[in-house]
C-alpha cells in the first residue's frame, strides 16, 4: 500500500443540501460538461455528496433514505465521481453527521436533548426551519456507520471522506444518561455532560477513521476529516486524521481574523492542510450570490501564504448543473494561485515568535488572540500560535497573552527557555499567579496588587517611545501595579487619574483625566524578559488603538532586533516567509477588508504598493531577486545581513523571491 496521501491544491466543496420536496434532482446533469467546468477552472478536487443535512442519499442504494427526487436507477454521485476521475480530478465524499432530518423524523428518540428534555435544534422552535441535531450516543451512530460502510464498499477506493457537523454535543437523552452513568459521570453536572460529549466524539471519530483505514488497506490511503471540531485541539485529535481542513468564510461570520489565528495554530502540527472559503457574498445558504473577485483572491492568496492548499465552497443547484458565472469567478482566482504554487512547493514557513495560547478557549481568538493576530500582522512579525506543550527552542521570542494561564508545567518550560537565551513577553493577567505574584522570578518585578483605576495612562520612555508623542495615552483596560526590581528597568510609566469614576464622583463624559505620573510601571524589562502590567494584546483586540501596536512593536524590537522582514508598507500589508532549498519567498498581500454592513466584512479592492522599500534577512547575498509569478527582475543591495529592494505591486498579491 502506498503510504503517501494524495493531497489536492485547488478544491471545491460542492454543497448539495437538497430537501425531499425538490423534484427531478440532477435532471440536467451532463457528466462531460460537469467535469469540464471544474477542469477549466483549474480545480483538482471536488467534494461531492453521499448524504446531506436532510439525511438523503444521492447514489443508487436500497436504503430508505435515498432522495425521493432522484429517478430510479439514477446514481448522481456515481456519475459525478466517474466524470471527475476521467479528467484527473479527485472526488472525496461528503457525509453529514449530527444534522440528519430524515433520521430525526423517523427516529425522534435519536435526537439530542437539553437538560429540560427539549430537542436540540437550530432555531429552537417547531415553527422555524432549522436542522435537528442527532445524539451520537444513541443507535444513530450505528445507523451512520452502516451508511459509511456502504459508501466505502460501493465507491472503493475512495479519494477521501468529509464528515460534517461533528462538534461535541451534550445530550440528556436516555442513551446519553445511561452512557454517562456507566462512565461514572454525574449527568446532572454540565461539566460531566461536556466531558462525556467529548468522549463520545472521540469514540466515533476513532471508529469511523478505522473503517476508512480498513476499507483502503489494499488501496492508496485516504484522508478522513471531521469538520466543526476545534482546531486548537488538534494537538490531541490529530491521531484521528491524515490531513486537516479549515472552514473559514470571512464574510459568513468567521471574519478576517479567524483564519490567520487558526492557520498559525494548525501549521506547526505538521499535517497537510487545506482551507476553504466560499464564493458566496455572505455564508453557506446565500446561494444566489457572488463575492467580489478581489475578496476571493485575498482569501485564497492568504491561504496559500500560510503554506496551505485552497478550497472554495460552492452549491450545486438541484438540477445538477454548475453555474458558469461561479466558475468564471473561481477560475480567475485559481489561475493566479496555480501560477504561484511552483514558487512555494516544498517550502517551510519561517517564524521567529511563538504565541502560546490556551487550547481550551477553542478556535475563537477572543480579544487577546484578535489583538495578537492583528498587531503582529500589521507589524509584519513572523509568528506561530501554539499550545503549551510545544517545544520552544527554535523560537527567538515567546509571547504569553492575557488569556493563557501559566501552569507549573509551563512555568518550568519558560524558565528553561529563558535560561537558554530565549526572549519572553508576558502580558497582563498572564504575568501574575493566583496569589497576585509574578509567575517568574526572571521578570524582575514586584507586584503591589490590582490597580484601583479602570483607566490609566501610558508614558513610553526612551527607545520604546519611537513613533509616539510625549503624551499619556489612555489604557482602556485595568491592570495591576508593578515596580522594577534592582537591575530591571521601566520602559513605560503609568499615569493615574485624580480619582476612580463612580456614580457619585465623576468628571467629564467617560473617565477621569490624568492627575500625575505614578511610581508604578506599565512595562518592565529584565534581561530578555518584558512584562506588561496592562493587557496590551486584549486592549488592542478590543480597541485597535494604533499607539498600543506601536508600543508593542517597539518592545518587541528590544528583544528581537533583527526581524526577518523590514518594510515601509501600509498597515494593511500582510507578509509571510517561506524557505525552499533554493529560495526565500515573501508573500505580499495588500488588500482592504472593510466593514461594509452590520456583521459583514468584505474586500472589493486591492491596495497598491508603489516603490515600497523592503528588506529581507538572509545569511548571504542572493543571486537574484524578482517578483513572482511575473518574474519581474528587481535591483537589490545586500548589507547588514539584509537584502534590500523596492517593490511595486498593483493587484493585491505577489511573491518576492530571493534566489540563493
Amino acid at each position: 500500500m502506498n503510504e503517501k496521501l494524495d493531497f489536492p491544491k485547488r478544491t471545491i466543496h460542492l454543497d448539495f443540501h437538497t430537501g425531499p420536496w425538490i423534484p427531478n434532482v440532477g435532471k440536467d446533469f451532463d457528466p462531460e460538461a460537469f467535469a469540464r467546468t471544474f477542469k477549466e477552472a483549474h480545480v483538482d478536487s471536488v467534494t461531492v455528496f453521499a448524504m446531506c443535512h436532510h439525511g438523503h442519499l444521492y447514489y443508487n442504494t436500497p436504503h430508505e433514505a435515498r432522495h425521493p427526487g432522484l429517478e430510479a436507477d439514477f446514481g448522481l454521485l456515481e456519475q459525478q465521481i466517474d466524470a471527475l476521475h476521467k479528467v484527473g480530478i479527485r472526488a472525496p465524499i461528503y457525509i453529514s453527521v449530527q444534522c440528519n432530518e430524515y433520521a430525526a423524523n423517523e427516529h425522534p428518540d435519536w435526537i439530542a436533548l437539553t437538560p429540560e428534555l427539549q430537542q436540540v435544534k437550530w432555531g429552537n422552535s417547531a415553527y422555524k426551519a432549522g436542522w435537528q441535531i442527532m445524539d451520537m450516543s444513541s443507535p444513530y451512530q450505528d445507523y451512520l456507520a452502516d451508511i459509511l460502510a456502504e459508501v466505502l464498499q460501493r465507491f472503493a477506493p475512495v479519494d477521501g471522506i468529509f464528515m460534517d457537523m461533528t462538534w461535541d454535543q451534550p445530550s440528556s437523552s436516555k442513551w446519553a444518561i445511561e452512557g454517562m452513568l456507566k462512565k461514572g459521570y454525574d449527568p446532572r453536572k454540565e461539566v460531566d455532560r461536556q466531558l462525556y460529549a467529548r468522549e463520545v466524539a472521540h469514540q466515533y471519530m476513532a471508529r469511523y477513521r478505522n473503517m476508512v483505514e480498513e476499507a483502503q488497506r489494499k488501496h492508496r490511503p485516504a484522508g478522513i476529516w471531521f469538520n466543526s471540531r476545534p482546531k486548537t485541539n488538534l494537538h490531541v485529535e490529530k491521531k484521528f486524521l491524515r490531513h486537516v481542513e479549515i472552514e473559514a468564510l470571512p464574510t459568513g461570520g468567521w471574519g478576517y481574523a479567524y483564519f490567520p489565528y487558526v492557520s498559525r495554530f494548525v501549521r506547526p502540527q505538521g499535517l497537510p492542510t487545506l482551507s476553504h472559503t466560499g464564493r458566496f457574498f455572505k455564508s453557506w445558504g446565500d446561494n444566489s450570490s457572488l463575492k467580489p473577485e478581489m475578496a476571493l483572491k485575498y482569501e485564497c492568496c492568504q491561504i496559500l501564504s500560510q503554506g496551505m492548499t485552497n478550497g472554495v465552497g460552492d452549491l450545486l443547484y438541484p438540477n445538477g448543473v454548475p453555474s458558469e458565472a461561479v466558475y468564471d469567478l473561481i477560475g480567475n482566482v485559481y489561475r493566479h494561485v496555480e501560477a504561484c504554487e511552483p514558487y512555494v512547493d516544498g517550502g517551510v514557513l519561517v517564524s521567529q515568535i511563538a504565541v502560546i495560547v490556551n487550547p481550551e478557549l477553542g478556535d475563537n481568538p477572543g480579544p487577546s488572540g484578535l489583538g495578537v493576530v492583528r498587531a503582529f500582522q500589521q507589524l509584519r512579525q513572523q509568528f506561530d500560535i501554539v499550545p503549551p506543550e510545544t517545544e520552544l527552542k527554535d523560537y527567538e521570542l515567546v509571547v504569553i497573552p492575557e488569556s493563557t494561564p501559566v501552569t507549573e508545567e509551563l512555568k518550568s518550560k519558560l524558565q528553561a527557555y529563558v535560561a537558554g537565551g530565549g526572549a519572553l513577553i508576558l502580558s497582563g493577567p498572564a504575568a501574575i499567579d493566583t496569589n497576585r505574584q509574578p509567575v517568574l522570578e526572571e521578570q524582575g518585578i514586584t507586584v503591589e496588587g490590582p490597580s484601583p483605576y479602570s483607566h490609566t495612562f501610558l508614558h513610553a520612555l526612551g527607545e520604546v517611545s519611537q513613533g509616539l508623542a510625549d503624551y499619556g495615552y489612555v489604557m482602556y483596560e485595568p491592570g495591576f501595579r508593578m515596580k522594577p526590581k534592582t537591575g530591571a528597568m521601566s520602559l513605560v510609566a503609568i499615569g493615574e487619574p485624580y480619582f476612580q469614576r463612580e456614580y457619585n464622583q465623576f468628571s467629564g463624559h467617560e473617565y477621569t483625566p490624568e492627575a500625575r505620573i505614578s511610581d508604578y510601571s506599565a512595562v518592565v524589562k529584565n534581561g530578555k524578559v518584558i512584562t506588561f502590567s496592562v493587557p496590551i494584546l486584549e486592549a488592542y483586540g478590543k480597541h485597535a488603538s494604533p499607539n498600543y501596536r506601536i508600543l508593542l512593536g517597539n518592545c518587541i524590537s528590544q528583544l528581537l532586533p533583527e526581524p526577518i522582514i523590514r518594510d515601509e508598507g501600509p498597515t494593511k500589508l500582510e507578509t509571510t516567509v517561506i524557505r525552499t532549498a533554493e529560495t526565500t519567498v515573501v508573500h505580499l498581500l495588500s488588500f482592504i477588508p472593510e466593514r461594509r454592513a452590520d456583521g459583514l466584512d468584505i474586500v472589493e479592492d486591492p491596495f497598491p504598493l508603489v516603490d515600497m522599500p523592503i528588506a529581507v534577512k538572509l545569511d548571504q547575498a542572493p543571486s537574484r531577486v524578482f517578483l513572482a509569478p511575473t518574474e519581474m527582475e528587481l535591483p537589490f543591495e545586500y548589507r547588514d545581513g539584509y537584502a534590500h529592494t523596492r517593490v511595486t505591486m498593483m493587484e493585491g498579491h505577489a511573491m518576492l523571491v530571493l534566489q540563493n
